[in-house]
């Protein structure tokens, strides 16, 4: 079967710039919603690897200085497969996640988030983009794209010549 579609059609390449500044708005979207006295957060805690950046700049915006990880594998290339946790935050910071912010990139079927959901089910979980499918995983994001969309995150690309369309 032959695709009108060219490659790209339907990829949503993000760049550095464009990561920075919607992890940014994550930030003020959650600015002053943490359940401390002031709407503070306790910690964040990325999912690598792909939360790891996004999770760096909402910790600089909102001036959190405890940031942990969690490690889960879920995709093999761009193959998904069961989540498994690799890695765990230190359990005395995070409790049941009472107010610890939980960031990935991107919540894509929603099966990573609810292993940690389960972990961690009084956390507030936050992705920069989302999709229908696992849209209700995540309490807050930035950015919904639809379902069949690939996303390329800057850290999976380089910069490199292509040829034209229409060849040479």
């Amino acid at each position: 079967m032959v695709s009108d579609q060219l490659p790209h059609e339907k990829g949503f390449h993000v760049s550095w710039d464009q990561i920075h500044r919607d992890s940014r708005a994550l930030a003020w979207r959650l600015d002053g919603k943490g359940p401390e006295g002031d709407g503070s957060w306790k910690a964040v805690v990325a999912i690598t690897r792909g939360g790891m950046a996004p999770a760096m700049i909402v910790a600089r915006e909102l001036d959190i200085r405890t940031v942990d990880t969690i490690s889960i594998k879920s995709y093999d290339h761009q193959d998904q497969s069961e989540a498994v946790v690799i890695k765990s935050p230190d359990k005395v910071l995070t409790g049941d996640g009472t107010g610890i912010l939980i960031v990935d990139d991107l919540v894509d079927t929603g099966k990573t988030l609810k292993v940690v959901r389960q972990m961690f089910p009084k956390a507030h979980f936050a992705t920069v983009y989302a999709k229908p499918a696992g849209r209700e995983m995540v309490d807050t994001f930035i950015t919904e794209v639809s379902q069949d969309t690939w996303i390329f995150f800057p850290w999976d690309m380089a910069l490199q010549y292509v040829e034209p369309y229409r060849g040479k």
